[in-house]
């Protein structure tokens, strides 16, 4: 777990990152970016920013060089405004989260329609071996064959 410290830094910087990259960064390439999460080392010497962008592959890597190229800036921009003694580096890393979860909601759907499909081939369906095929012994079924239990007989079992 990070710091209280550690996890500001993080904060700070993905405010700091995305407002620059919404307002001063005016790079042709940078397609329309979201920034997910920023993870900051321990040492806070190096951050990991992760983003997401909308659109196509070619949009994601145009805006990836986008993103190199300007990452001297948004570096000097984000110690400024820190003002900490130790700039971290910066790397941006695609986010595939967001696909992923996408993923997984179409293996759901899926696996849902699947399930609606049994429980319609399910109406009307009977058991094979009756309601309950299993043999219960109970002592309702006993007594009435005529045995008397332990309790009715006066047996303590000594």
């Amino acid at each position: 777990m990070a710091s209280p410290r550690v996890r500001k830094i993080a904060d700070r910087i993905k405010i700091i990152v995305a407002e620059m990259l919404e307002r001063r960064i005016k790079d042709p390439r940078l397609g329309f970016v979201t920034v997910t999460d920023v993870r900051v080392s321990g040492d806070s010497q190096h951050a990991t920013i992760f983003y997401t962008v909308l659109g196509e592959e070619d949009s994601l890597n145009d805006t990836a060089a986008a993103l190199e190229s300007a990452k001297g800036l948004l570096r000097s921009e984000v110690g400024k405004q820190l003002g900490i003694r130790h700039v971290p580096t910066l790397e941006f890393i695609h986010d595939a989260l967001p696909e992923s979860a996408r993923q997984l909601d179409e293996v759901l759907a899926k696996a849902r329609e699947l399930d609606e499909q049994v429980a319609a081939s399910r109406t009307g369906a009977a058991y094979a071996g009756g309601e309950d095929p299993y043999k219960h012994h109970d002592e309702a079924a006993d007594l009435r064959d005529g045995e008397t239990s332990d309790d009715q007989r006066g047996d303590t079992g000594a």
